[in-house]
Order: C-alpha cells, then sequence, then structure tokens
C-alpha cells in the first residue's frame, strides 16, 4: 500500500510518498485514478471555486467539483493570485531557539573577521569581450599555485557594454561585492578599456580596504594580457597563502536556494534546510534567502517576522515591487512554476511558495538588500533577486555567502562561486544523479529530521572545511547577471 503525507489539520489534500494505481486506499480515501509520487489526492470533496489547503494555506481554488480520492492537479486547480496586494503589520513572538550546536568548521580567518570555506584566486572580466581571455588566464595560471591556495576561477558573463542605467549599475554592483567575497584570497580584474563598464569605475565600487588584494589589466592597452594576467594571478596568490583555522558556525555564511522543486521539495528538504537556517541564525551566524518571486501566496507569513516595521516596511517594498515588474512587463504574476514543476507534482505559484520559503525557518527576519548589495549584520537577511537559479545563486554569492543550499526534485549539475551542497528531496534523485547530489533528504521520511539534520549538518561542516561539492568536482562554476534594460 502506498503512502501519503497530511501536513497540516483541516488541509484539502495529501501528497503521496510513492506512486500509486487507481483504487488504492491512501490516506483515507481511495484513489479515483494512478497518481504519481509527489502529487496530491482529495481528502474530502470541494465545490467549484473552493479554496484547497496545503501547509494550512490556500494553494488555489478548485476549478471545478472535487471528490475524495480525486488526483489534484492543473485540470481542476487554478492559482488565486493576480495583482498587488496590501499587506498588514503583524509581528508574531519569535520562536523558542533550539538547543545550541557545538558544530564548528576549518576556515580561512580574514583580516577583517569574515571566514571563507575556500581560499581561490577569482578573476572578474569587467566585459564579456574578454570572457575567454579570463579563461585562458585562470587555465594557465590555475597550473602552479602555491599551498593552502584552492584554485584559480574565471566567473565569466556577457554583460558591460551597451547597457545605460540601472541595467549597467546592477552588473557593476554584483562584480563589487563578488571582488570583496571573503572565498576570494585575491581578485584579478580582467577589462578590454573601451566598454562602459570601465575598470577604475569598478574599483570605486570597492571599499578601499578590499584594494589590496585586487590587481587589474586592461588588454587593449597590455603587450601580453594573457603573460601579464597569470604574472598579476601569481603575485596574488602569493600573498593569498594562508592555513584553515577551527571556527564555529557563527562565522558561516549559508545562501539558501531551490531549483527545479517536486512535490516533495516543502516536505522534505526545504523544512531540512529551515531548521539547518536556524541553527545557523542561533549560533550568531547569518543566512540569506531570496526568490522574491517565489514568495508569492506566502510572503504575509514572512512579513509577520519581520524583526521591525522599518524590516517590514522593506519587504513590502521588495515583494511589491517585484509584482509590479511582472505587471510592468504584462506578465501574469503567477506564470510560475515550470514545466519540471508540475511534473514533480506542484500545480500552483502559492504551493511553490508555500514550500520554498520554508528554507528560511522560523527565525526573525532582520534585514533586506538590494540585488548587488552585501549582508550587513548577523541572522536572516531577505535579498532582491529573481527565481531563476542561476541568477539568483549568484546574487547569494554576491551577498557574501560562503556555502549555497540548493534544494532541488528534478536534479541540476549547476554550480556558482561558492561550494553549492545540491539536497535531494527524494531518495531515487539521490540514486539516480550521484554525480550531481551532495546530499539525500528523502532520509527525512524514514529517519525523520532530527538524525537528517545531523547530518546534513555534519556534511555541511565538512563542505566548509574543503571537502568539495558535486559541483565543484564537476567543475561547474558560473555567474549570471540579472539583465533589466535595453541594450544599444
Amino acid at each position: 500500500m502506498g503512502k501519503a503525507l497530511t501536513i497540516a489539520a483541516g488541509d484539502s489534500v495529501a501528497t503521496l510518498l510513492d506512486d500509486a494505481e487507481a483504487g488504492e486506499r491512501i490516506a483515507g480515501v481511495t484513489l479515483a485514478t494512478a497518481i504519481p509520487r509527489g502529487h496530491k489526492v482529495a481528502l474530502h470533496p470541494l465545490a467549484a471555486g473552493q479554496p484547497v489547503l496545503k501547509f494550512g494555506f490556500p494553494i488555489g481554488r478548485a476549478r471545478r467539483g472535487i471528490a475524495p480520492g480525486d488526483h489534484v492537479h492543473s485540470d481542476n486547480l487554478a492559482t488565486g493570485l493576480s495583482g498587488t496586494e496590501r499587506y498588514r503589520y503583524d509581528p508574531r513572538p519569535a520562536p523558542e531557539p533550539a538547543a545550541a550546536t557545538g558544530a564548528t568548521f576549518e576556515g580561512y580567518v580574514r583580516a577583517d573577521g569574515r571566514v571563507g570555506t575556500r581560499n581561490e584566486i577569482w578573476i572578474l572580466p569587467t566585459v564579456g569581450c574578454v570572457a575567454r581571455t579570463a579563461e585562458r588566464i585562470a587555465k594557465r595560471a590555475g597550473a602552479a599555485l602555491p599551498p593552502h591556495v584552492d584554485g584559480v576561477h574565471a566567473f565569466t558573463h556577457p554583460h558591460g557594454c551597451s547597457q545605460l542605467g540601472q541595467d549597467l549599475a546592477g552588473v557593476r554592483a554584483i562584480l563589487a561585492s563578488l571582488a570583496c567575497h571573503p572565498n576570494a584570497g585575491g581578485v584579478l580584474l580582467v577589462g578590454l578599456g573601451c566598454e562602459e563598464n570601465q575598470v577604475k569605475d569598478l574599483l570605486a565600487a570597492i571599499p578601499p580596504e578590499r584594494h589590496g588584494a585586487i590587481r587589474y589589466l586592461t588588454a587593449q592597452f597590455s603587450a601580453d594580457e594573457v603573460e601579464e594576467g597569470c604574472a598579476l594571478v601569481a603575485e596574488l596568490a602569493a600573498h593569498a597563502a594562508m592555513p584553515r583555522q577551527t571556527v564555529g558556525l557563527d562565522k558561516l555564511v549559508l545562501g539558501v536556494k531551490c531549483g527545479g522543486s517536486d512535490g516533495l521539495s516543502g516536505l522534505t528538504a526545504n523544512p531540512l534546510v529551515g531548521r539547518i537556517s536556524d541553527r545557523v541564525g542561533e549560533a550568531g551566524g547569518r543566512v540569506v534567502f531570496t526568490e522574491v518571486p517565489e514568495m508569492f501566496g506566502a510572503e504575509q507569513m514572512l512579513m509577520d517576522r519581520a524583526a521591525d516595521a522599518r524590516v517590514f516596511d522593506a519587504m513590502v517594498g521588495v515583494i511589491t515591487g517585484f509584482r509590479q515588474y511582472f505587471i510592468d512587463h504584462g506578465e501574469p504574476i503567477s506564470e510560475n512554476p515550470s514545466p519540471g514543476n508540475v511534473a514533480g507534482g506542484i500545480t500552483t505559484l502559492e504551493e511553490k511558495s508555500l514550500g520554498a520559503v520554508q528554507k528560511a525557518g522560523r527565525g526573525r527576519i532582520a534585514d533586506v538588500i538590494g540585488y548587488g548589495e552585501r549582508i550587513r549584520g548577523d541572522g536572516l537577511t531577505l535579498l532582491e533577486a529573481p527565481g531563476n537559479d542561476a541568477v539568483s545563486s549568484t546574487a547569494l554569492a554576491a551577498a557574501g555567502a560562503t556555502a549555497i543550499l540548493f534544494t532541488t526534485g528534478r536534479g541540476t549539475p549547476l554550480g556558482f562561486p561558492v561550494p553549492t551542497v545540491k539536497i535531494a528531496s527524494n531518495a531515487d534523485l539521490a540514486a539516480r544523479k550521484p554525480g550531481w547530489i551532495d546530499f539525500d533528504a528523502g532520509a527525512v521520511l524514514d529517519q525523520g529530521f532530527e538524525a537528517a539534520e545531523a547530518l546534513l549538518l555534519a556534511r555541511i561542516c565538512a563542505i566548509a572545511s574543503g571537502a568539495p561539492t558535486a559541483a565543484e568536482t564537476n567543475d561547474e562554476r558560473e555567474i549570471a547577471i540579472w539583465k533589466r534594460g535595453v541594450t544599444l
């Protein structure tokens, strides 16, 4: 007999944990049709237009009458989202803190007190025209490194010219923030010479105290830009060599992200990551979360966790701004989930959002920062960025995340500038794609959250101490920048 999980008392649906056939008796109802794993079955009659509840909240409305045992999905469930909303400031009491953990990791302690999980040399092109130049420098320079320098990596992109205003400013902000990252023991900026994003302007966006770990070249003014670049990388590497030191979780900065979610993501991987977020926050560390369009339908429950009225107002500004962004482009705000999400059992954006926001745990939201900005304080920070995997993960790294916990129900090989820990929502994905996945959160269903949390925390500490992620082993490292303006 198959199994199903009902998340909250009063929910209209249960989520199947295994594929089931028509006629099976599951969760107190007889299935009217075959239902795949991760999909929903109706638990009681629903009239047309009636709200359908999951996680204790509406995930949409019934398109027509739904009987107990029916498969609840795209043909009979519709989103209830449209336009903008009015939000209320209704702060809730902070949750009781969990028991402290003595977990530690071996990190690189920088002069300013921040701690890196890697000690690398990063090469950042100012413009796409020198992207391949940056890659050639990285390949040649990376062949000979001193001990304790973990690698040389070029993070290329197609931007930096033929851009104006906010669009160009966003590119410069992301690159400047990456240049400040504690995982980079040194940074080489590679410019072309005639681009809009001039090296001098990028340097001006980087705090002066960071300039000692930065070198730059302009290819049009260099006799041999690759030779010059390799010499500058060698200079940076010589100054960057340092040992790891034992530090506590208070020195960890986690970014949390989900991509290719399925119907189990909100039941296993995302709430498990939420527990880790709480652990790190309670230890005095930092957690940053984003994917603002994947908060629609769940934003009020996040706003109820705002630390104060200032944070609440900032959250309203970011979320309302994103809703208006969709409207201004003539697009429905509910045009999500993706085809892969739908195949995995997610039907509406509300359902996806209610599962996705669980990665942020239960703690107070202490701050809100804009796209390209860096985190300013301890605790939980909301970052303005879209849901796109590459764009949002790049923004998390630029904000200062020294590792990213990336949950997935469908799987993806993508990796980013910082260690990207892939956490599968189900055991089948973990077994099928061991070259992509670092941790199987499907274990929650058999072992429970406490046991799975202990295992995941140990894995995170090992990775923060230098153990490679699957993406690093596969040399999957890239950035993507949010393109928002005209192209000249």
